[in-house]
């Protein structure tokens, strides 16, 4: 069984940065997607930004040039580092790890992280 545990978020002033750090535990999968999703009162999860074991990433626009995410397939954890943060970036962050097996999909979630982007 995999379990995400994610670390990091907290309460930032707009335009300061924040990392969160994502640990997939358990997995044996060698070729995956790892991701943060986001999702903000009364709206939607979003996808924010996902990298796999390829280094093959995808950011939403409202990230780009604010948002780094990387990947340390060693040691299966999955960085987003976030610069220039502004108050539309306060969400509870999710962290994801998704991959094809056996004809299926495998898909795991993390509890969640709140950022809090506030003067």
């Amino acid at each position: 069984q995999v379990e995400l545990v994610e670390s990091g978020g907290g309460l930032v002033q707009p335009g300061g940065s924040l990392r969160l750090s994502c640990v997939a535990l358990g997995t044996t999968f060698t070729t995956y997607t790892m991701g943060w999703y986001r999702q903000a009162p009364g709206k939607q999860r979003e996808l924010v930004a996902t990298i796999s074991t390829g280094h093959s990433t995808a950011y939403t626009n409202s990230v780009k040039g604010r948002f780094t995410i990387s990947i340390d397939n060693a040691k299966n954890t999955v960085n987003l580092q976030m610069d220039s943060l502004k108050p539309e970036d306060t969400a509870v962050y999710y962290c994801n790890l998704w991959t094809l097996m056996y004809s299926r999909k495998w898909d795991y979630w993390g509890q969640g992280t709140q950022v809090t982007v506030s003067s």
